[in-house]
């Protein structure tokens, strides 16, 4: 029979002075990395193809971001079932920073209220760094059509027994929910016509196959331009700054309706607080930069500068509320 050997008490003291010396350098060793923070290039996630709004936008912030944080910020993308391949990369990706994810709306609370199964859980799988700002929406509709407004836009929707159809940029789109909510918010049938992008759903507007859509300013921009289609109501709060004369829905009625697209920066959870505090502190002022904003906003982005908590609070209450309208809906997405 064998006996096991039970550690002196002067062997257990050095075990634990050794073990508490590696806890000790480990602490040492992770703040150090914190407070040097950046040594190397960072990764910025985009989860769609490039040439979008989301892309176009996370390629102006990381250019300034680099440049304040002395360090290359790399845009990488990842696209995929509507963006929960690039999201789920980040979500497994080691929190030291160096790998972060642009945010945005339809993976981040959209999506885990519309698919059967998302690879990540976006209140625990990631940190909040900064919201960059809102990508306004707009409703468009055909200019050869009697509608100059909501009032007339709901006239028209009552006329058919099928309602309104309206192109989107895909089930579960962020446009899809917008209309979702708005049939939802004022009775009136809007029927969503799917399509593979939102700029597919203007030209077909601009061309008569539909009435209506709920677009990116940025993709409605140079079709407005052309006169091609008509704008009737901003679906934010406040009137875009690329679009002055257009109204916002609660303005023709539709009391306290917003329904915005926004882009953000994330990271992985357990990314040290002193990292995520810098890039907050480098990210507002990258946001306040006068040039930036202006970039920002012929995208159709307004910039919304705020502390982590901030964004993390509004992540919390837009899935909330976009878990109602997928369920009053049943919006579901395999």
């Amino acid at each position: 029979m064998y006996k096991i050997a039970t550690p002196s008490p002067f062997r257990r003291t050095l075990l634990a002075a050794a073990a508490s010396l590696a806890m000790t350098l480990g602490s040492w060793s992770t703040s150090n990395a914190a407070d040097n923070y950046p040594t190397q290039p960072i990764r910025l996630i985009v989860p769609f193809v490039s040439g979008g709004v989301t892309d176009a936008a996370a390629r102006i912030v990381a250019e300034r971001l680099g440049q304040r944080l002395g360090k290359t910020v790399i845009v990488e993308n990842r696209p995929g079932a509507g963006g929960n391949i690039g999201t789920a990369e980040v979500a497994r990706a080691t929190p030291d920073g160096y790998t972060l994810l642009l945010g945005y709306d339809g993976t981040l609370v959209i999506n885990p209220n519309v698919y059967t199964k998302v690879p990540f859980d976006t209140l625990k799988d990631f940190a909040s760094i900064g919201k960059i700002g809102d990508a306004l929406l707009v409703v468009l509709v055909n200019p050869k059509l009697p509608i100059h407004n909501f009032s007339e836009l709901m006239a028209q929707a009552k006329q058919s027994k099928e309602g309104l159809f309206y192109g989107t940029a895909g089930n579960g789109s962020t446009p899809h929910l917008a209309g979702t909510m708005l049939s939802q918010r004022t009775g009136i049938p809007l029927q969503a016509v799917p399509y593979k992008g939102g700029s597919a759903a203007v030209v077909d507007v601009a061309g008569g196959v539909l009435p209506m859509t709920i677009s990116s300013v940025a993709g409605a921009l140079p079709f407005l331009q052309g006169n091609q289609v008509r704008a009737i109501a901003m679906t934010s709060l406040e009137r875009a700054p690329s679009l002055p004369d257009v109204p916002t829905l609660d303005e023709q009625g539709v009391k306290d309706y917003v329904f915005n697209s926004w882009v953000g920066l994330m990271a992985p959870a357990g990314t040290p607080q002193t990292i995520i505090a810098r890039l907050n502190t480098e990210l507002q002022a990258v946001l306040n930069d006068s040039d930036t904003k202006a970039r920002l906003i012929n995208l159709g982005v307004v910039t919304t500068p705020g502390t982590p908590e901030d964004f993390y609070k509004q992540i919390e209450n837009d899935l909330q509320k976009n878990k109602k309208i997928a369920q009053t809906a049943n919006l579901k997405l395999d």
